[in-house]
C-alpha cells in the first residue's frame, strides 16, 4: 500500500515537473520568436532609413551639392540660397589666403553633400558685402534656412595661420550645424591632435562687429 502511494506521489511529481518544463519551453520559444520579430522590425526600419537617405542624397546632388561652384552675380546668390537648409558662401578675392580657403572648401564640398558650398567675388557683390558687413577676406557666410547664423572671418579661429587642417575648418563649421562632423572623416590627411579649433566658443565675428544670428532672427537678406 505504501509502495503504491509512493508511486502515485512520484507520478504526480514527474507530471508537475514535466508541466513546468513544458511551460519553460513555451516561454523560451515565445521569447525567441519575439526577438526574431524585433530583429526583423529593426532590419525593416534600417532599410527604410537607408532608402530615405539615398533619396535625400540624390536630391542634394541634383541641386548642386557635392561641388564647389563660383557664382557670377548677387542674383545667383539668392537663387542658390532659395530652399536650402544649409549653405556656406566664401566671399573672396584673388589673394593667397582665399586660395587656401578654396582648397579646404573643395574638399569639404565633396565630403559633406548635406550642405551647399559656393563662392562669390566680394568686389563684384557690393550689396551682399554691405548687407553682411563683410570687411575681411576670406569670409565664410554660413546660412541656414535663408538666414545667416555664423561667420568665419580670416584665419584667427582656425589657428591664426594658413597651415590649418581641413579638420580644423570642419570642426569650426559644425558649431552651428552647417555640416555633420564627428572627427572621423577622411579628408586625405590626419586629424591633428583631435582638438577643437582655436576660439571654439566664440560666437562673435572677428573684431566684434556683430554676433552670429540666431535661428529666430530676421533674415539678413530681407
Amino acid at each position: 500500500m505504501e509502495q503504491l502511494q509512493q508511486q502515485i506521489v512520484e507520478h504526480h511529481l514527474l507530471a508537475a515537473a514535466q508541466k513546468v518544463e513544458d511551460q519553460l519551453d513555451n516561454e523560451m520559444h515565445q521569447l525567441q520568436k519575439l526577438e526574431e520579430d524585433d530583429m526583423e522590425s529593426l532590419r525593416q526600419q534600417r532599410l527604410q532609413q537607408m532608402k530615405r537617405a539615398a533619396l535625400k542624397k540624390k536630391e542634394w546632388l541634383s541641386k548642386g551639392h557635392g561641388e564647389y561652384n563660383e557664382i557670377g552675380s548677387e542674383k545667383e546668390f539668392f537663387a542658390e540660397m532659395k530652399g536650402e537648409e544649409r549653405m556656406i558662401c566664401h566671399f573672396y578675392r584673388e589673394n593667397w589666403p582665399c586660395k587656401v580657403m578654396d582648397k579646404h572648401m573643395q574638399i569639404l564640398a565633396k565630403q559633406h553633400v548635406e550642405t551647399k558650398f559656393i563662392k562669390i567675388h566680394a568686389e563684384k557683390s557690393p550689396f551682399l558685402t554691405e548687407r553682411l558687413k563683410v570687411f575681411m577676406l576670406p569670409t565664410l557666410a554660413c546660412v541656414k534656412k535663408e538666414k545667416t547664423v555664423d561667420y568665419v572671418v580670416g584665419f584667427d579661429e582656425l589657428g591664426g595661420s594658413d597651415d590649418f587642417s581641413t579638420h580644423t575648418l570642419a570642426g569650426r563649421l559644425s558649431l552651428h550645424g552647417l555640416i555633420t562632423y564627428d572627427g572621423t572623416e577622411d579628408y586625405g590627411g590626419a586629424n591633428p591632435n583631435q582638438q577643437k579649433p582655436k576660439g571654439i566658443q566664440r560666437s562673435v565675428r572677428h573684431g566684434g562687429e556683430r554676433a552670429a544670428a540666431s535661428d529666430d532672427e530676421d533674415s539678413d537678406f530681407e
